[in-house]
């Protein structure tokens, strides 16, 4: 690397900075921030910044003659330098953080990306650190949803360039299937959640006939999502899990429920703002404190577990539910039906005497 030693400039009105040539490129600093160094002349009196930035000039050529990192002006493409662990798994969250995903599982990511930085003493990642993150965990669900999202940013981090896989080699912990309750009488609870509160009976029912997941589908609904005679929902793969475009027959006994607004207005707020994401989650722990009806392991995505059982049975094609449910893939409903209480036997399919 070819770097020549920075020189100063004073500005009409009294800034300064250094400039330098790199690899026969021009190249100006008012600050140390994009060598990671906290000097900053402009900060100070006029009379003291040339003494600050002949600090800078020295520092910044101590920094590059050293092979350190020189990063692109309000970028994270790299001048000169080479990475460490840290940087990359820094650059691996921000570009995650930037692509369409949900609130929460940007939230997700996050809080693994600062477990494991806050674990690591060096510039580099070792895997006897991310296994001490790892199993702080005794909860092996806790455990394989943080594993998921450290292979997620360093899979991205490996795209980027950085040589050392630290989470390749861990495996995820065997966890027991738990058999989710779905209801056995979808009228009674309705009726008891209608005269609790309606948006969540609206959110409900909706959950349940139209089979849409209630935390962000459901809340997000807008009258322009539906067509203009209520029979069906159209949704962009930007608004649900799966990334593809979704059309969602509305039966009868939720049309007649409603009432076409504004097409830019959410059917629960009648404004242009969707309610807040954790709007449900909060009144169904409100309705569960007063429920006589509730059994344990029934949420509010037992209503769509609910339907996909009552489709299943009425029609037994998998292909149907697939498309009902708004899966990506058949195997993902197989998956899905695994963790439901449908059985897969019959008397007929057992052993004779």
């Amino acid at each position: 690397m070819n770097v020549n030693y920075p020189k100063i400039c004073v500005c009409k009105d009294k800034s300064v900075y250094v400039f330098f040539y790199l690899n026969n490129i021009r190249y100006r600093l008012f600050n140390g921030k994009r060598i990671g160094i906290e000097i900053d002349p402009n900060s100070y009196p006029a009379n003291l910044r040339y003494n600050k930035a002949q600090l800078l000039c020295a520092e910044v050529y101590k920094h590059l003659s050293n092979g350190g990192i020189l990063k692109e002006y309000n970028k994270d493409s790299l001048v000169s330098g080479k990475l460490t662990d840290k940087d990359y798994l820094k650059l691996s969250l921000n570009l995650k953080l930037k692509e369409d995903y949900s609130k929460a599982y940007k939230v997700e990511l996050t809080h693994a990306y600062k477990l494991i930085l806050n674990a690591s003493n060096g510039m580099y990642f070792k895997k006897p650190d991310l296994l001490k993150v790892l199993e702080h965990y005794n909860n092996n669900s806790s455990y394989n949803s943080l594993l998921k999202n450290l292979k997620v940013l360093f899979n991205k981090a490996v795209e980027l360039g950085l040589e050392n896989n630290s989470i390749a080699g861990f495996k995820k912990r065997r966890v027991k299937a738990i058999l989710n309750k779905p209801f056995e009488d979808i009228s009674t609870i309705l009726n008891e959640i209608k005269g609790f509160n309606y948006n969540l009976y609206l959110c409900c029912i909706m959950t349940y006939g139209c089979l849409l997941r209630p935390h962000r589908e459901v809340r997000e609904l807008a009258w322009g999502d539906f067509t203009t005679d209520l029979s069906h929902i159209k949704l962009s793969g930007s608004r649900n899990k799966s990334g593809r475009n979704r059309i969602v027959p509305v039966p009868y006994y939720i049309k007649e429920l409603l009432n076409k607004g504004d097409n830019n207005h959410n059917i629960f707020t009648g404004t242009d703002k969707a309610p807040n994401p954790d709007y449900f989650k909060t009144i169904w722990g409100r309705f569960k404190k007063t429920s006589k009806l509730l059994q344990h392991y029934q949420t509010l995505y037992s209503f769509r577990h609910s339907g996909a059982i009552n489709i299943f049975k009425r029609t037994g094609s998998i292909t149907k539910l697939q498309k009902a449910m708004g899966h990506s893939s058949i195997n993902v409903s197989l998956t899905y039906l695994r963790g439901l209480e449908i059985p897969e036997l019959t008397e007929d399919d057992m052993p004779v005497v």
